[in-house]
């Protein structure tokens, strides 16, 4: 944005419907960004459209059909700067050109290297005012995963943990089923459903065997399925577990060498079978693994595990958010913790976090927190 870009009241409130029409994309558009458009003539909307799922027209597609003839000479505003190439749709710059529309302006540019600021130049040199950057930090809130993946090739990482007042996530036998209320359970599904993939490692699946579904309050009927990743080093997964007779990808990530009998069983039981690397402790290589799923297209991923991953991740410094729900419950102080974390015996060697958000939830409480920041 130029500095000496001034937007307006009405800007700002035009924009904030284009959030609002974004949001609606929240659990169908991955891998595409959530987007939302909306087409002004004076002070009236004549067009509003959003990003409804992938392989589907763009939000300024949808906006511009509304609109029709009225969108010759109006302003659009959009929450992402419009592609200039052709992907799985033609490119939205070219449309807008085509449209005879005034002025674009852009919640935020588009961190895809192919548009980077190439959408809104090609709008320039078709004689179109454009303008970026108005209320861009909530643009760059809807997309966290999508933008962290074109410009680190990596997803945007949520770890989901519930635990008991005295931070216990199971009791000393292993029962954990279930330390939070239904209302929790209900919001942590709501989790699912944003995220591309879900991860977990194989001491959860053995020990309870999750289908890691989503299931929401209308049916999960249509609704579309995080591809489920399990971390299996050893390659111990059952083929009857009852995550593979669940719709959607179950990926399981395992080291060189395992193919053979019981890789080809898991591949006849639905399961995909990828290998990365090992750490030095001859476990999956984290490092590896962030990368494997950016590659695939993943934009947010949501762990769903034990102390053992958590801790790696924790101390590997993996994940953007934690989202931890606490139930007023005690378990005991031989109840099973967050994190293995073995080897901290000085305040100096803690793990701090930045408390982002509380929320009560039913009779739990939502903690959100995020890495801290070096003051």
């Amino acid at each position: 944005m130029s500095p000496a870009t001034v937007f307006s009241a009405l800007d700002a409130r035009f924009m904030a419907r284009a959030l609002e029409l974004a949001e609606r994309g929240l659990l169908s558009t991955p891998p595409n960004p959530r987007v939302g458009c909306v087409i002004v003539r004076g002070e009236q909307i004549v067009g509003e459209g959003w990003h409804r799922v992938t392989g589907g027209p763009h939000a300024e597609i949808e906006a511009l059909r509304a609109a029709g003839d009225a969108a010759r000479g109006a302003t659009v505003y959009v929450t992402l700067e419009p592609c200039c190439h052709h992907g799985r749709t033609p490119p939205c710059a070219d449309a807008l050109i085509a449209a005879g529309v005034a002025r674009v302006i852009a919640a935020m540019e588009d961190p895809n290297p192919r548009v980077a600021g190439n959408g809104l130049h090609r709008l320039r040199e078709a004689g179109i005012d454009t303008a970026c950057g108005l209320l861009a930090s909530q643009a760059e809130a809807l997309n966290p995963g999508f933008c962290r993946r074109m410009r680190e090739g990596r997803p945007f990482v949520v770890s989901k943990l519930a635990m008991s007042l005295d931070g216990r996530t199971a009791m000393a036998s292993g029962e954990s089923r279930w330390i939070t209320e239904a209302a929790a359970r209900r919001d942590s599904h709501r989790l699912r459903a944003r995220s591309s993939a879900l991860v977990t490692g194989i001491g959860t699946v053995l020990a309870d065997d999750p289908e890691l579904t989503v299931r929401l309050d209308g049916g999960s009927e249509g609704l579309r399925q995080p591809a489920r990743v399990v971390l299996d080093s050893q390659l111990r997964m059952p083929a009857t577990s009852r995550m593979l007779r669940q719709p959607g990808r179950t990926i399981i990530v395992t080291l060189p060498g395992n193919e053979g009998n019981r890789a080809d069983a898991l591949r006849a039981a639905g399961a995909e079978i990828a290998f990365l690397p090992a750490d030095d402790n001859r476990q999956i290589d984290l490092g590896a693994l962030l990368p494997a799923l950016g590659s695939l297209e993943f934009n947010e991923v949501m762990v769903e595990a034990g102390p053992v991953l958590n801790g790696a991740l924790l101390r590997a410094g993996l994940v953007d958010e934690w989202v931890v729900y606490m139930a007023p419950v005690v378990l005991g102080d031989r109840g099973r913790g967050l994190f293995q974390l073995p080897g901290l015996e000085r305040m100096a060697d803690r793990f701090e976090f930045e408390l982002l958000e509380t929320r009560q939830v039913g009779e739990d409480l939502r903690l959100r927190f995020g890495k801290r920041q070096p003051s």
